[in-house]
């Protein structure tokens, strides 16, 4: 019983880890989240439909890949964020524009 007194509870926690690093899920995490905020932002310009649809694109891959192979709700709460960003920024690319939208014609 005196164990489980000084064991932290990181059940419940939002972000709840494991203690052990996990390099290449942070690292798509953080990719992630750069790319969705990139594609959110450029999104509301008309003239940056190019880099918003593609960096969500990108954002939207890299984000499920994340997925796929996260371990901790830290990480996937982050790639959930960066996900919905990357869906949202390449949405308002594609209406803009779209990935070749006047290069092409």
């Amino acid at each position: 019983m005196a164990q489980q007194a000084l064991r932290p509870n990181t059940a419940g926690s939002l972000f709840a880890t494991d203690g052990k690093p996990h390099p290449l899920q942070d690292t798509l995490m953080a990719v992630t989240l750069v790319l969705g905020v990139l594609a959110f932002i450029t999104g509301f310009f008309p003239g940056l439909h190019l880099l918003a649809s593609w960096a969500g694109v990108i954002g939207l891959v890299v984000g499920a890949y994340g997925q796929w192979i996260s371990v901790t709700t830290r990480e996937r709460f982050g790639l959930i964020v960066g996900l919905g960003a990357s869906g949202v920024g390449f949405m308002l690319g594609m209406a803009n524009g779209g990935l070749f939208g006047g290069l092409i014609g």
